[in-house]
């Protein structure tokens, strides 16, 4: 008779996932919600928990939110214990990555959360200098250690928290900017360089975490469309607009705010750029009024703000990226090109290439995917948590 094994029990410190939660694990995903969660783990919320199944079998790692809806978020499956050198070894495994695939630029994602298999973690590099977002609380506890570690890795000019996000208040957690690293004087704006031009950046204001660093392989691609007129709509700081005025003839950027408009100009005149003009007014009223006088272009940027923060702005969202796209395909010249992008992850990329198919076929243009592109390789998707794929950018070329 062989000896009975006796089947593991949960430790009150355990998470215990029902079926549907293990399936999640199963399938790849990195976030179990509280609904899944059948016996939450007595510890303080941030804490590293042991994840095992109704049978007490280990499952994963995670860091436990109880603020959350999503009360776990997986770090790894491996049995042994988490450890100063598993982030370590995790934040060596992203740089390595970075060292491949980032060039033409001292500017990138470094940890790109949950595409790194680091949820709620984000840093940024810009030049000697690094941003951190912790936006989670397990990850939040962590923020001595990411110092600690970028310190000994990189010996950075500055380190700067950056946790102005609003998903933070979901974890109950506080917003705020500060310094983590180096001295006020040195957290003045500074020039980073992308693609052969130069951009100011503040580390401790402004959108992002400084700069749109997802779009850098995108404004890369633009260079080589760019021709003739040019149209650089929600231009913000002129990223796209200073990348169109290295192709194109002469460029209009215009964007509804002052202040943006005024960086732009900078960004336009460190460059010694001078064949950009500077619009500010809503895109939408300005790109009516462009096909009303019967303004054509030979190459468009569209890049507006996510327009679905939500499932139930879907619809809505759909609606003003018609607007846009059609009149934009109007506006084109015979050949022209459309350079047309969405960061609203609720706008998949189907319900996304659907509304272009819709937007050409009501402006009677025939138009020809030229290319299919998403957010930088420093900003990886992980395939089976299909969140991280936020960014689409389609190229479009008019044929009549």
């Amino acid at each position: 008779m062989k000896p009975s094994q006796e089947t593991p029990k949960p430790s009150a410190q355990d998470a215990v996932i029902s079926a549907k939660g293990l399936a999640r694990v199963r399938a790849g995903h990195l976030w179990i919600y509280r609904s899944d969660v059948t016996a939450k783990p007595k510890v303080e919320s941030g804490a590293v928990v042991r994840v095992v199944d109704q049978r007490g079998r280990f499952v994963a790692w995670a860091h436990y939110g109880a603020e959350s809806e999503i009360s776990l978020r997986l770090l790894a499956q491996q049995e042994a214990p988490l450890g100063r050198a598993f982030w370590r070894a995790r934040l060596q495994a992203a740089a390595a990555w970075r060292e491949r695939v980032v060039g033409n630029t001292d500017s990138y994602r470094l940890i790109h959360a949950e595409g790194d298999l680091l949820p709620g973690l984000i840093i940024d590099r810009y030049g000697d200098s690094f941003t951190l977002q912790t936006l989670t609380r397990g990850m939040d506890a962590l923020k001595p250690l990411w110092v600690e570690l970028l310190n000994e890795a990189f010996q950075p000019r500055l380190i700067v928290e950056r946790n102005d996000a609003k998903v933070r208040q979901l974890e109950g957690l506080p917003m705020k900017n500060s310094l983590l690293h180096g001295t006020p004087e040195d957290a003045a704006e500074f020039a980073i360089n992308e693609n052969g031009l130069k951009f100011l950046v503040n580390l401790l204001e402004g959108q992002k975490t400084g700069a749109f660093l997802d779009q850098r392989e995108n404004r890369a691609a633009v260079m080589q469309y760019a021709r003739g007129r040019g149209l650089d709509c929600f231009s913000f700081h002129g990223s796209f607009a200073l990348h169109l005025a290295k192709g194109c003839e002469r460029v209009t950027a215009v964007d509804i705010s002052a202040p943006a408009i005024e960086r732009a100009q900078h960004n336009a005149r460190l460059n010694e750029l001078n064949n950009i003009e500077f619009l500010e007014a809503n895109v939408f009223d300005q790109l009516r009024d462009y096909d009303d006088a019967g303004e054509r272009f030979d190459t468009i940027v569209l890049d507006p703000p996510a327009f679905a923060k939500n499932r139930g702005a879907v619809e809505a969202a759909l609606r003003g990226y018609k607007e846009i796209n059609l009149r934009a395909l109007r506006l084109l010249n015979p050949g022209g090109v459309l350079i047309t992008c969405s960061c609203s992850y609720h706008v998949g990329e189907e319900l996304f290439l659907e509304m272009l198919t819709e937007a050409a076929r009501d402006a009677n243009r025939a138009i020809q995917i030229i290319e299919k592109r998403t957010q930088g390789r420093d900003h990886p998707i992980l395939l089976t948590v299909p969140e991280t794929y936020y960014l689409k950018c389609v190229i479009l070329r008019v044929l009549d």
